[in-house]
C-alpha cells in the first residue's frame, strides 16, 4: 500500500499507483477529494501533455499547486489518465 501524507494526514492511499519518472500517480478515487482545491496553474510536458494542478488544504494549512494530473495525456502517457501525483513536501511511500 502506497500512501501520500501531508500535514499529518493521509491524503491518498492505493495498491495501484503508476510510477512515471519516479513519481507515484494515484488513481483519482484513492485521493481524499476534500483536501483538493482546483488551481489555475498549468505546465506543459513535451511527452505527457498539459498538467493541471490542485492545491492542498489540510488542517487549516494551504499548500499551493502540490498535486498535478493530466486530464488529456498524450498517447505515450495514457497510463496516467485519471491519476494524481504529489510534490511540495508531500511524503509518498
Amino acid at each position: 500500500m502506497v500512501e501520500a501524507r501531508w500535514n499529518g494526514s493521509v491524503i491518498a492511499q492505493s495498491d495501484d499507483t503508476v510510477i512515471v519518472e519516479g513519481n507515484h500517480y494515484f488513481p483519482a478515487d484513492s485521493v481524499d477529494a476534500a483536501v483538493l482545491q482546483p488551481s489555475s496553474t498549468t505546465t506543459i510536458c513535451p511527452w505527457k501533455g498539459t498538467a493541471h494542478y490542485y492545491s492542498l488544504h489540510v488542517g487549516g494549512v494551504h499548500n499551493p499547486d502540490a498535486a498535478w494530473y493530466y486530464p488529456e495525456p498524450k498517447a505515450a502517457a495514457e497510463e496516467i489518465r485519471g491519476h494524481i501525483a504529489f510534490w511540495k513536501g508531500v511524503a509518498v511511500g
